[in-house]
């Protein structure tokens, strides 16, 4: 089998293209360099004359807060960059897998949040997502939407940035009124090149196993980065002056996940666990 994946720079783009050599499949990997996802007739020169079966698309325009001042760029990476891949694959006739994100949901309430509940985006980032699902579903017929969250794996990272102003000022301050998961791009790759060999579309969510904090997630790492000298005081969200607004319920149902016969994700403490020998060993 013969995979595109997109944004193979990011976080998740990488770790995908090493689990796909894992499991014996061929992938074929871009970024910005290789294909500009925002031109149309690139994004159909290269996927055709790369011949794939399936394509995941990780490529996107992910900063939150910047988006709010860069509106039409996030909205062309997002919104038009997605349509412009969705329409290669629909005259090609091959599945395409679009990642997500828990920002197209309002954030409210405390009920996780179902694949198939209503959208209503909080700020540009969710709302550029949007409109990328949205055209995944109009255009592609066999399409795989995955929504995800709170992601940690290479480059920057809230983990990163924990241990940083751990070791710099010995305190940090973080917010406690926004709930979610973590989800580590190791074992979210392995779900969804799992998932890419599969015919059971549609929309799903795919986060590590159990809730917390934000607060409660920096506790745990101090506490398995063996840093508990590190003063963690829990704070509101109205105490940092984000210019996006953020979800405060970011809580995901995986069932759909176990219905269809995937592998869940090990527990969030487990990920993390695992993720912090890795930084050990680039140390």
């Amino acid at each position: 089998m013969r995979v595109f994946v997109t944004g193979v720079k990011g976080q998740l783009g990488n770790d995908v293209m090493d689990q796909l050599e894992k499991q014996g499949l061929t992938g074929i990997g871009v970024d910005v360099e290789e294909m500009d996802i925002t031109d149309p007739e690139a994004c159909r020169k290269v996927i055709t004359e790369a011949k794939p079966d399936a394509v995941i698309h990780c490529a996107a325009y992910t900063a939150v807060d910047a988006a709010e001042d860069n509106v039409e760029l996030c909205r062309k990476v997002n919104g038009e960059g997605t349509r412009n891949i969705a329409r290669v694959c629909r005259d090609l006739n091959i599945k395409m897998m679009y990642i997500s994100t828990d920002y197209v949901f309002n954030g409210q309430g405390e009920r996780p949040w179902e694949p198939d509940d209503y959208r209503e985006p909080l700020n540009v980032y969710g709302q550029t997502k949007y409109e990328g699902e949205l055209a995944v579903e109009e255009l592609v017929e066999n399409f795989f939407t995955v929504r995800i969250a709170w992601v940690f794996g290479r480059g920057k990272n809230f983990i990163k940035t924990m241990l940083r102003l751990g070791r710099e000022n010995g305190a940090v301050n973080v917010v406690n009124d926004q709930i979610g998961s973590p989800t580590y791009t190791y074992d979210l790759a392995r779900l969804l090149v799992d998932m890419i060999q599969t015919e059971k579309y549609g929309r799903y969510h795919a986060t590590n196993e159990g809730i917390c904090s934000w607060y409660e997630f920096a506790c745990e790492i101090f506490r398995q980065a063996g840093m508990t000298e590190v003063k963690v005081t829990p704070v509101s969200s109205g105490q940092f002056q984000a210019k996006a607004k953020r979800p405060m319920n970011s809580r995901m149902s995986k069932e759909k996940l176990t219905e269809e016969g995937f592998e869940r994700l090990p527990s969030w403490q487990d990920a993390l666990g695992r993720y912090l020998k890795t930084l050990e060993v680039q140390q």
